[in-house]
């Protein structure tokens, strides 16, 4: 895996950026959810509850 940053001379902007780029592409969450062991049952649960999540916001899109 690789995320490429362009930025020339400044450090700072170039780990906002790949900060930025992680968290869009969902990086930071799945580490976050890897750290510790997670029971199957509590991991169906939090799957669920995401999958209503999705289901909601894409109902309040609907409506629009």
């Amino acid at each position: 895996m690789a995320i490429v940053v362009e930025v020339q001379d400044n450090l700072e902007k170039a780990l906002r950026v790949l900060k930025k780029k992680m968290q869009l592409d969902g990086i930071q969450r799945e580490l976050k959810n890897r750290r510790f062991y997670e029971k199957p049952s509590v991991k169906r649960r939090r799957k669920m509850q995401e999958a209503e999540r999705r289901r909601r916001k894409a109902r309040r899109r609907r409506r629009r």
